[in-house]
């Protein structure tokens, strides 16, 4: 049967008062909507301390869900080494990873250390690290790439402090709440991260192209020779990031750079380190003494 082409209320006071309030209702939530997409879009940073509270509500469940992970990927990972090679062949792989991070730090850290004797005489200072923490959640599929960690400004975690794993760096820390923290991966389109190759120091940025991947481009335009397995490190130029820590491989060469997976992906990370913001010694002025030299005990 076919809906009546008269749809006025009648002569029900109840029901024109409601269709009346329903009406002004409806109206009101476009306005409130339209107000806070306005004020999300000229003032990103407006909504901060709400998702902060918000991310410390939900940080338990956090807690429980990134457990729950844990325990599904481990069950995941068991299974399917056995009907690959069996656990041996799983644990020798994650060996061969850890491995190759350690290697190529190695090899940066002493080509670091030739360039810093032949020039300063100055020695690479070792990591310096505030915790050690949970990393509690982290977004795979949106266009932004960020995470959650299971500590804030209780355990003095600050705005900008690089964030790594056992396999390389993750991120820094973008906003802070009371007991969690976010933090802006690598492969975020905002990340922009100062590198170089762990073989022999070829300068160049490290860009997140938002889909888990990065985009290296060298500051030399000249020439290209980058090549796939290419091992990149962090060059701490600009400060912030400390230098020698392990980011990426190259993938695929492109015109003026190269696609490189990050070699800490999130989605496996369980614990990450949460580091102090690192700034570059300073470099004493030509015609200055130098304050380490010992005084001249000369007479006149």
């Amino acid at each position: 049967m076919a809906p009546p082409a008269n749809r006025r209320p009648g002569n029900s006071r109840r029901a024109q008062y409601s269709t009346f309030i329903g009406y002004i209702a409806g109206a009101v939530g476009a306005v409130i909507g339209a107000a806070l997409l306005i004020i999300s879009i000229y003032d990103p940073a407006a909504f901060a301390a709400l998702r902060g509270l918000a991310s410390d509500a939900v940080e338990p469940a956090g807690r429980l869900s990134a457990s729950t992970r844990s325990a599904s990927a481990s069950a995941y990972d068991t299974v399917n080494a056995y009907f690959r090679a069996g656990r041996q062949n799983t644990a020798l792989q994650r060996e061969l990873r850890a491995a190759k991070v350690k290697l190529a730090e190695a090899q940066d850290q002493r080509a670091e250390n030739r360039r810093l004797k032949a020039l300063l005489g100055l020695t690479k200072n070792e990591p310096d690290y505030l915790l050690v923490t949970k990393l509690t959640a982290s977004t795979t599929t949106s266009t932004r790439r960020m995470a959650t960690l299971g500590a804030g400004r209780d355990r003095g975690v600050l705005v900008g402090m690089p964030v790594r794993s056992q396999d390389g760096l993750v991120g820094r820390v973008l906003e802070v709440s009371i007991t969690t923290s976010r933090v802006l991966l690598v492969s975020d389109s905002g990340s922009l991260v100062p590198v170089r190759r762990a073989r022999d120091g070829l300068a160049g940025f490290a860009q997140g192209t938002g889909d888990g991947a990065l985009q290296i481009r060298l500051i030399d335009l000249a020439s290209n020779p980058l090549r796939k397995g290419d091992v990149f490190v962090t060059s701490g130029t600009g400060g912030l990031y400390q230098p020698g820590t392990a980011l990426a491989v190259v993938t695929a060469r492109t015109r003026d750079g190269a696609i490189a997976r990050v070699l800490s992906d999130p989605a496996a990370t369980d614990y990450v380190m949460v580091e102090r913001s690192w700034a570059p010694p300073p470099v004493p002025q030509s015609g200055s003494p130098d304050p380490a030299a010992p005084a001249s005990t000369e007479l006149p």
